[in-house]
């Protein structure tokens, strides 16, 4: 990348660093050291490109500046983690808020298509569930308890085996983008068909709202974490195929950073899916009060921490740069 764009293109970040190391009364720590993993690597970049320019001083000075102004006030190791958690991971999911739209999409595209070829071909369910499942949710309708399967094994090892199995999932659709994404969206395609299917063949045995209050309980969160995991995949393959101002190689390997920082962050969740599934879904007598405000209170927390608090904190940020900073020209 020439360092005239370079410049362009991570200005404002730079005036945000000048602002938050003059602001008056301090600046919270863990944003700051955030921001400052940001900037040395900017300052890694310029080192190996522009090793003598104006710019590698610049960024060398204000990297300084921000590591004494840490250490200063210097906390506990969770502080970091608290930051990933509070700036780092929304704020670099923000970046790929079109991309999570885009896996949303496939998605969608393809549950509807699971569902239309149900509906169109009695074999369809049974060739992507197999025949093993369905015929024990038709014997379990029959028994009148059609949702049996989420009681029979134990609720410990169904956890580990659930949680390893959805890591492996989201792993997977985030290896699939190195492939031009055509391996993400592949699984996405496979994986959005099967939850098509899977739900109308509830709706045709008339269970539909049963299966929904029940199966969404752990699926709200599951469902989503399959999406996003999708939207890292992207990212890298976008990465790849898109590399805008850098080169194909720095591109790749800035995508894949951030791929595999959603991937991270998407753990915890896929362990709380896994929670769910093995010791809540399985009380499938649950009052309906009760399941819907789990499935409520999952799908706001999703659609908050990754769609409207990353937007948020933007807007945010943005509002704390000061326009009028010392940042270098070319001349």
């Amino acid at each position: 990348m020439r360092e005239a764009a370079f410049l362009k293109q991570n200005k404002e970040k730079w005036a945000l660093f000048e602002s938050l190391l003059t602001q008056k009364g301090g600046t919270n720590p863990d944003h700051l050291a955030d921001l400052f993993v940001q900037i040395t690597d900017d300052l890694s970049f310029a080192r190996t490109f522009y090793p003598d320019s104006k710019t590698t001083k610049y960024l060398n000075t204000i990297a300084a500046a921000t590591h004494q102004q840490i250490y200063r006030n210097k906390k506990e190791k969770r502080s970091r983690v608290l930051s990933f958690w509070k700036y780092e991971l929304p704020l670099l999911f923000r970046q790929s808020h079109r991309l999570l739209l885009l896996s949303f999409c496939i998605f969608l595209l393809s549950a509807a298509i699971g569902m239309i070829s149900a509906a169109n071909d009695e074999t369809f369910v049974r060739l992507i569930l197999g025949d093993q499942y369905v015929n024990m949710t038709i014997e379990n309708v029959k028994k009148g308890d059609p949702l049996a399967v989420y009681k029979k094994q134990d609720e410990l090892d169904m956890f580990f085996r659930i949680t390893i199995n959805n890591v492996k999932v989201s792993f997977t659709e985030f290896v699939g983008g190195f492939l031009f994404s055509f391996g993400t969206v592949a699984l996405l395609f496979y994986n959005g068909v099967m939850l098509g299917s899977f739900q109308y063949f509830f709706i045709q045995e008339g269970l539909f709202w049963q299966s929904f209050l029940v199966i969404w309980i752990h699926g709200t969160i599951e469902i989503s974490a399959v999406v996003i995991a999708g939207c890292a995949g992207l990212t890298v393959g976008n990465s790849i195929l898109f590399p805008g101002t850098y080169s194909r190689s720095q591109s790749f390997v800035r995508g894949a950073k951030q791929g595999l920082k959603i991937i991270i962050g998407l753990v915890p969740f896929f362990i709380i899916a896994g929670f769910l599934e093995s010791f809540v879904t399985r009380h499938t007598d649950m009052p309906i009060y009760m399941s819907g405000s789990i499935i409520l209170f999952s799908l706001a927390f999703i659609l908050g921490y990754f769609v409207f608090y990353p937007i948020y904190l933007e807007r945010k940020i943005e509002n704390d740069i000061i326009k009028t900073v010392r940042i270098p020209t070319l001349t």
